[in-house]
C-alpha cells in the first residue's frame, strides 16, 4: 500500500530542476518521511530530527511548500477519494461540509468606516 501511494504522490509532483547547482538534493520519498513526522507529531519544524535521515528541517519545509503550491496534495486528496469510493469503503451520508473555509456571498455587509470630513480643534490649543 505505501509503495502504491508513493507511486501516485511521485506521479503528481513537480519535476526537479536538472543540473541544480549544489549539493546533491534529497530524495523526494525521504523529505515526505519528514513532513509526515512533523505533522503526525506536531511538532515544529525546528524539532524535526536530523538523525532520523529526512533531509535538513529547510529541505523538507521548501519541498512542502513546493508541493502545496504545485497542487501535490489536492490533487493526491482527489484521487483517494474517487478509489475509496469505487471501492464502496466512504459513507457520504455521514459527509459534512465545514462552513469556515467557504466563503459567504450573501452575508451581510460590514459597516464602512467613512473619514471625518467636519472641521475640529486643533491637537495644540487648550
Amino acid at each position: 500500500m505505501a509503495d502504491d501511494l508513493w507511486a501516485l504522490i511521485e506521479a503528481l509532483r513537480p519535476p526537479w530542476p536538472e543540473g541544480s547547482p549544489g549539493p546533491r538534493p534529497v530524495p523526494d520519498r525521504l523529505c515526505l518521511q519528514g513532513i509526515l513526522y512533523v505533522l503526525r507529531q506536531e511538532a515544529a519544524w525546528q524539532l524535526l530530527p536530523l538523525e532520523l535521515g529526512f533531509g535538513s528541517r529547510q529541505t523538507c519545509w521548501r519541498r512542502l511548500d513546493g508541493w502545496q503550491k504545485a497542487g501535490v496534495f489536492e490533487q493526491l486528496h482527489r484521487i483517494l477519494l474517487a478509489e475509496l469510493h469505487a471501492a464502496g469503503k466512504l459513507d457520504w451520508t455521514r459527509a459534512c461540509v465545514d462552513g469556515s473555509h467557504v466563503r459567504a456571498k450573501w452575508g451581510v455587509p460590514q459597516p464602512v468606516r467613512h473619514r471625518s470630513t467636519g472641521g475640529r480643534r486643533a491637537a495644540n490649543t487648550t
